[in-house]
């Protein structure tokens, strides 16, 4: 059953009882990535796998995974290129209060460098499985950036992760 969260601002991105941050860099240029990021919301199925739909609302966003999560969203920050992050208004997700997602995207060299975190907060249970989901959602993100890059990047598709 999808259950409201409460109404944090961006500055929870920094202040979450839960962070879990990420870092990757990319080939595509951080104007490139913001643009897949922030304008080609119904783009996102096509490179991160656990996102099964994904399409913009007035402000926001509505997105379904793999396994029957849902997603709805509203755009905290726009920032091109630097900054687009997401709060998490309702979600079918047990235990979750409170949830902001975050992409900082910075100059590589001629690529950018990635950073994605998710500021979370919810119940005890929520809050220990979050953590110790950490090493998935890191696998689950390292995969999104790279097919994401080669999509971006005409490379193709990234070769399948060993088993």
């Amino acid at each position: 059953m999808a259950h409201p969260l409460r109404p944090v601002g961006i500055d929870f991105v920094a202040t979450a009882p839960v962070r879990l941050v990420f870092t990757r860099e990319m080939a595509a240029a951080p104007d490139v990535v913001f643009r897949a990021l922030a304008e080609d919301v119904s783009g996102w199925p096509q490179w991160f796998s656990a996102v099964t739909a994904a399409r913009a609302t007035g402000g926001g966003r509505e997105i379904r995974l793999r396994g029957g999560t849902r997603f709805q969203e509203s755009v905290m920050a726009a920032r091109a290129p630097q900054v687009y992050a997401y709060r998490v208004d309702v979600t079918n997700t047990p235990g979750a209060r409170a949830w902001i997602e975050e992409w900082r995207l910075a100059p590589a060299g001629t690529g950018t460098l990635v950073r994605m975190t998710f500021a979370l907060d919810g119940t005890g249970l929520f809050r220990t499985a979050a953590r110790l989901a950490r090493p998935g959602v890191g696998r689950a993100f390292r995969d999104a950036v790279t097919a994401l890059d080669h999509r971006l990047t005409d490379r193709g598709p990234p070769d399948p992760a060993p088993a």
